[in-house]
């Protein structure tokens, strides 16, 4: 038996938009991920002392980048916020942020808690929620929490119905590895291209039998493919770094990992693992990813 915290219609102000050193758009799966171990933290900390949240699943249920595109414009801005002036009433360097307003609802797997501790969990956790910040996002408001349980010994299908039903209206966030994978096997061509590829739109044009121009555009795979970040690769041997926050700590320099995620409706869900992100770490290869399809 499986079970699930629901954290249902969590409301975000002021999400960070920048997934990655080059990307725009629904905040990175490390912030998820870390925000999680943020809250299994401070349960522990209370009386859950065993507790351990390890996977999570996001439903995206509204999501508002904060954009402008004018008249006639052809790539949109960023909005930004003007920062407080300093001490000689100037106004400081400003460095864009993208920033999103959003509505999801998070599905985390949790272990070691007793069956009398349930309540406890749920008042605490959505009092926890209220004041932490989600992808530095600020909490406005959350649903009541909720219990769900995943019988593996039960229909597989109506046990995931259940949960996918949760998670309605809305689109989930799963990754899409294995298209990258293929097409550099397969097609010899790097990573960059692999993703880019599979991003493309490409417009053709036809003469009908009147004469008439007909345009159409297509993708090379169907579906709501983005660009997502995924975790991180050192680029440096592990050290110490000046003036580093923990002394104890070794520290390395690394950069962003990008692949392709997909955007799907949790009734097209096939299993439940499928839903879920979890932490996986490759030393040998320096890789700190979050993913949720095997390697």
């Amino acid at each position: 038996m499986r079970r699930f915290i629901l954290i249902p219609h969590l409301k975000i102000h002021n999400a960070n938009a920048m997934s990655s050193p080059f990307t725009i758009g629904f905040p990175a799966m490390t912030a998820w991920l870390g925000a999680i171990h943020a809250l299994q933290r401070k349960l522990q900390a209370l009386n859950f002392a065993d507790i351990t949240l390890d996977k999570i699943a996001v439903s995206c249920h509204e999501f508002n980048l904060q954009t402008y595109k004018g008249h006639g414009d052809f790539v949109s801005s960023i909005v930004g916020t003007a920062n407080p002036l300093d001490k000689d009433g100037n106004r400081p360097a400003f460095i864009e942020e993208a920033r999103c307003h959003l509505e999801v609802s998070l599905l985390i797997e949790y272990k070691n808690i007793s069956p009398d501790q349930i309540e406890q969990l749920l008042q605490t956790v959505k009092q926890l929620v209220l004041t932490m910040k989600f992808a530095s996002g600020d909490v406005l408001s959350l649903k009541n929490c909720q219990i769900l349980s995943f019988d593996e010994d039960e229909d597989e299908d109506q046990e995931l119905r259940k949960i996918s039903n949760k998670l309605m209206l809305g689109h989930v966030l799963i990754e899409r590895r294995d298209l990258v994978k293929h097409a550099m096997e397969n097609e010899q061509k790097d990573a960059l291209d692999a993703v880019l590829d599979y991003l493309k739109v490409t417009h053709n044009s036809a003469l009908d039998e009147h004469g008439k121009v007909a345009w159409s555009s297509s993708r090379k795979e169907k579906g709501w493919l983005v660009p997502i970040a995924v975790g991180f690769q050192g680029i440096s041997e592990l050290g110490q770094a000046t003036n580093q926050r923990d002394a104890n700590t070794p520290h390395r320099f690394t950069e962003a990992i990008i692949t392709l995620g997909e955007f799907v409706m949790p009734y097209r869900i096939e299993n439940i693992d499928q839903l879920l992100w979890q932490y996986y770490v490759d030393l040998d290869n320096n890789l700190y990813l979050c993913q949720n399809q095997s390697i």
